[in-house]
């Protein structure tokens, strides 16, 4: 296989940008998931690295064949890319049975019958749908057809994958063992796997290293964990997983930890972070992060509550403390109308800016 290395790569139509400056390097092996909300150039990119896109400048890079260089103007055609693409709509001929389907792109790449057969078993083999060879798209469920389009694009062995939302029309319960099973084969291939999806489950349970995209540009490259526990902005914090954002100023910024005030004067200590030049600033905590305790110390706030929703697994409370309002989540029932709650310093984000 190959590693992906996508350096300054810019995208723009007419006077709109809609990547700017992209810089990414997937190792051979590596499942990267580019993660983001509609427009923020997720697919955008993924179309341009399989050559459906026309890119502005910069440089695409497959192992040591480049594919796109802006500055010596030269662009690989999509037909001699050898790149694996599944479609969100997964793109199969209805008028071709499975076996047909995957014949195709081997037929045009000149390979003979036999091992066309022998390629085409193997591939049905590792998708669990070599019971189906001679059905017709309609004949099969959406779960199904999504196995032909991944076999369709993993038979003639390409160095990288891509999947553009191939799960997503899918139903919950499905989607999610579509994911495990995905990942399981992405891990026994080791085929170089870029993954879209605006979904932050979906992104979380098959990656190994997350891009965060908003507006065309990347926000955070990491870990499903370094994105979850240690978001880089308030966007990132807000769109992956569910944060609370609280209002305060910087009162003490040390190298080990800082001290926040908050609008309702509440005191907290909490990880190092950025205040606006002013000392305005925002702490960015998680509902899952909020412990309900029963003794006041650092970091308690009394609040009241307001709502509770019943999540099946948790649940969840709005709470109020003077003007602020938040989100807590627990694994049992609270009854009393006012608690006491500690956020504890280790799991607070503070950030200059506010969410957008």
């Amino acid at each position: 296989m190959a590693d992906l290395v996508l350096e300054n790569l810019t995208i723009k139509y007419g006077g709109v940008t809609a990547v700017e400056n992209l810089n990414i390097h997937v190792a051979s092996g590596e499942f990267l998931t580019l993660l983001g909300p509609s427009g923020c150039g997720k697919s955008t990119s993924l179309f341009a690295v399989a050559g459906l896109n026309h890119a502005t400048s910069g440089i695409i890079r497959v192992g040591d064949k480049v594919l796109f260089d802006g500055n010596a103007r030269n662009t690989v055609p999509p037909e001699r890319r050898n790149i694996g693409l599944v479609f969100q709509s997964y793109a199969l001929w209805p008028h071709k049975t499975v076996a047909e389907n995957l014949a195709f792109p081997l037929h045009l790449r000149k390979i003979g019958r036999a091992e066309r057969d022998e390629r085409i078993k193997e591939a049905l083999g590792l998708v669990e749908m070599l019971p189906y060879a001679d059905r017709y798209p309609f004949e099969l469920s959406g779960g199904q057809q999504q196995r032909v389009a991944l076999a369709r694009a993993l038979v003639y062995r390409p160095p990288l994958l891509l999947l553009d939302e191939p799960l997503s029309n899918l139903d919950a319960k499905l989607r999610e063992r579509a994911r495990v099973w995905l990942r399981e084969l992405q891990e026994r291939l080791k085929v170089t796997t870029i993954y879209v999806t605006h979904d932050q489950a979906e992104a979380l349970a098959v990656s190994d290293r997350i891009a965060v995209m908003s507006m065309g540009r990347m926000r955070q490259l990491g870990s499903p964990r370094d994105i979850y526990e240690r978001p880089a902005d308030s966007f990132v914090a807000d769109f992956i997983g569910s944060s609370n954002f609280l209002p305060g100023r910087m009162i003490e910024n040390g190298t080990d930890h800082a001290t926040v005030e908050l609008i309702d004067g509440t005191r907290l200590q909490t990880a190092p972070g950025r205040a606006a030049t002013d000392g305005t600033l925002t702490v960015a905590v998680r509902p899952e992060r909020i412990e309900v305790v029963t003794a006041e110390g650092p970091n308690t706030l009394a609040v009241d509550v307001q709502q509770k929703v019943y999540l099946g697994s948790v649940w969840q409370y709005v709470v109020t403390a003077g003007a602020m309002e938040f989100r807590i989540q627990t694994t049992f029932e609270i009854d009393a109308p006012r608690i006491l709650v500690r956020i504890p310093p280790e799991h607070c984000a503070v950030f200059a800016e506010k969410p957008n």
